[in-house]
């Protein structure tokens, strides 16, 4: 009869002393055309499937069984039963297959690498960072008719926001740093959540109330961005880096999207406090699966299989949570200003641009209140596409040879000129579709600064790659809050030009400080 041999690269199973042992041959098991051959541990039992690679299996969290495996013909002439080995293994038993055992190898999903679970669940965690901040947006008309708020209450509302969000960015990069990202991550979503969810209620009670419950909103958030660039430095191989940085970031674009679509339906259907409470109750969900599949590093993740775990730790990553913050040899490395100053550019004119956008189009382009909000989403879905663009792009320059330091570069060059060189064709453009298609063009080539920028804290500084994150933001998040004010006074005096000016002042600052300054070079160690 016929069989198939399967040829053993890789084969483990710990620990020993809970494996049973009667097969011999190391290099060699069998599966005959009429038994199917499987390896038994303790009564948990995986059949080998054509080609499958790297099983793993746990019974009450006690062993696991791994295996790489090749096929290749081999005949016999007796039966299954009558196979002999020539060295011994103590780990498994040969069996045949029984009644109900499938043939099928492992789901896809248990195949799916572990890194990219983590990096989607960090996705998925800031989708609902920005659906949760940008519903107040919508919910503060409505609100504000019931509670007889003036624009100076409401601008104070929504700036009670990064009064706590300021206040965390490096606080939570030290926390992350020292703590582990999965705690404060996790932390950060459950806060903000409950928040969130706290908002009708807090409107009811009173002002000062709601400025408290959104000052805590922004003490969650705050944590997030840290928090995450903790978890990935220590997750995701330098050849990843930039794209899966990319997809993270591009969450927080379509939260935007998501919140912006969603909040008017619900509002019309259910009311204004419904927005509140149906966000906020998904970091629930969210929670219960961060809980049981994230690590705050690879060496804690006892199912992580043997090869991807290689594959990480092999790479330049931050490995074990650091003791303490070494904050004079931080603040001495010129690249590390490059960063903070180029964060401060880059957000003065994101932030105007999201925050001022739809009465750009109301006052200059004369669109209604709704065309605004519908076209305000357009540079949201443009920065989600072309951030992982540019991120596959920077990765494969990488994997190409190209040194970090020259890619991190290019790509905030664009995310630089791009946004500056779109900004000031508005002033020559003469039609409402050629200024929208400015705007989107402008946001889509800023993304481009997520595999510039905002990867380069993992690159220079891996185990402080939170706290880095947290002084720079904190630069970013100063200047949404002065450029956002400064706007309204510049509008108030001069014109939309003279407010596009500055940011393209600030975007050729940027670009110079960061090409002088910036490396790709891990710095601190």
């Amino acid at each position: 009869m016929t069989a198939k041999a399967f040829l053993l690269s890789h084969y483990s199973c710990s620990p020993p002393k809970k494996c049973n042992s009667n097969i011999r041959g190391r290099n060699f098991s069998f599966t005959s055309l009429y038994y199917t051959t499987g390896i038994e541990c303790r009564g948990a039992f995986r059949l080998f499937q054509f080609g499958s690679r790297g099983l793993v299996r746990r019974n009450n969290d006690s062993w696991k069984v791994g295996a790489d495996v090749k096929s290749k013909p081999f005949k016999i002439t007796e039966s299954s039963e009558s196979l002999k080995f020539e060295d011994p293994i103590s780990e498994a038993l040969l069996r045949k297959k029984e009644d109900g055992d499938s043939l099928d190898g492992p789901a896809w999903w248990e195949e799916f690498p572990k890194r990219w679970v983590i990096v989607l669940l960090c996705f998925s965690a800031f989708l609902l960072c920005n659906m949760d901040r940008v519903n107040m947006s919508i919910a503060i008309l409505p609100m504000a008719s019931e509670y007889h708020w003036g624009p100076t209450t409401v601008g104070l509302i929504q700036s009670s926001f990064f009064w706590g969000y300021l206040l965390t960015q490096i606080a939570g990069g030290i926390w992350a740093d020292t703590v582990g990202g999965k705690a404060v991550l996790g932390f950060g979503v459950v806060w903000w959540s409950v928040a969130t969810v706290l908002t009708p209620i807090a409107a009811k009670l009173g002002l000062p109330f709601l400025f408290v419950v959104r000052a805590f909103m922004g003490i969650g958030e705050g944590v997030a961005m840290p928090a995450m660039n903790n978890i990935l430095s220590k997750w995701v191989p330098v050849s990843e880096r930039s794209r899966s940085l990319a997809l993270v970031y591009s969450g927080m674009y379509l939260g935007s999207v998501t919140g912006l679509a969603f909040s008017p339906l619900l509002i019309h259907n259910f009311g204004w406090p419904s927005v509140f409470f149906s966000f906020g109750s998904l970091g629930t969900v969210w929670f219960a699966v961060w809980l049981n599949k994230a690590y705050s590093s690879p060496l804690d993740d006892p199912e992580l299989r043997p090869e991807e775990k290689k594959l990480i730790l092999s790479s330049s990553v931050s490995k074990e949570p650091v003791k303490s913050i070494p904050w004079k040899l931080i603040l001495s490395k010129p690249p590390v200003w490059a960063l903070i100053v180029s964060h401060f550019c880059h957000n003065w004119g994101t932030f105007i641009l999201l925050t001022w956008m739809p009465t750009y189009y109301h006052q200059v382009l004369k669109f209604n209140l709704t065309e605004s909000g519908l076209f305000a989403v357009l540079p949201w879905l443009t920065m989600a596409i072309s951030a992982n663009v540019g991120g596959w792009i920077a990765d494969s320059l990488v994997r190409k040879g190209v040194s970090v330091t020259v890619v991190r570069k290019i790509m905030q060059t664009i995310g630089f000129l791009g946004p500056a060189f779109f900004l000031t064709q508005l002033s020559h453009v003469d039609s409402p579709a050629m200024a929208v298609l400015c705007m989107s063009c402008s946001q889509g080539s800023d993304a481009f600064s997520q595999s510039g920028l905002y990867s380069n804290h993992q690159d220079i500084a891996p185990r402080y790659s939170g706290v880095l994150l947290g002084l720079s933001n904190t630069a970013g998040v100063l200047a949404g809050v002065f450029g956002t004010a400064a706007t309204g006074y510049i509008l108030q005096h001069g014109s939309w030009d003279d407010v596009f000016k500055v940011s393209v002042g600030l975007y050729l600052v940027g670009t110079v400080v960061w090409n002088a300054f910036s490396t790709g070079e891990k710095i601190i160690d």
